[in-house]
């Protein structure tokens, strides 16, 4: 089932929705860009998640995005453990915020993967986000999350 996200998590919405994203999935990517500006300037934030990081592949194609023509972004993927956890968490309050136009610039499109299925989509600059899953109990955990906003 597909669960539409109405409403930014931010805050400790945001926070116990990494907890759960992070507790239930293997990994997850960020992208960069290349067609968004000086990408290089988010090294330092690559640099924090080293210790998690699983590989980059240039790709037209991610989990949020299709892009036309022969552009290809950086896509980083890490695993979803307790180190990228805590970064993730220190760098952000909020899902939307994961985009290179946003006043607190950070790679774009933060989404997990489960089993090598995507399971939490984001895409932050069009403020669309959703999670796949038909397990019953990540639903009555993603339910029980205080202020996050789901519709089937």
């Amino acid at each position: 089932m597909i669960f539409h996200i109405d409403k930014n998590p931010e805050n400790e919405t945001f926070d116990e929705l990494m907890d759960l994203a992070f507790e239930i999935c293997t990994e997850f990517h960020l992208v960069l860009r290349r067609d968004m500006g000086n990408i290089r300037a988010l090294d330092p934030i690559l640099d924090q998640l080293k210790g998690s990081f699983k590989e980059m592949r240039l790709e037209s194609k991610w989990a949020s995005t299709i892009l036309d023509d022969d552009n290809k972004a950086e896509v980083y993927f890490y695993h979803a453990d307790e180190n990228a956890k805590k970064i993730v968490k220190q760098l952000s309050n909020s899902l939307y915020e994961w985009c290179l136009s946003g006043p607190n610039v950070l790679p774009e499109d933060l989404s997990f993967f489960k089993d090598d299925s995507v399971w939490l989509v984001n895409c932050a600059h069009e403020r669309e986000s959703y999670i796949n899953t038909d397990n019953v109990n990540e639903i009555e955990r993603l339910k029980n999350i205080k202020g996050l906003k789901i519709r089937e």
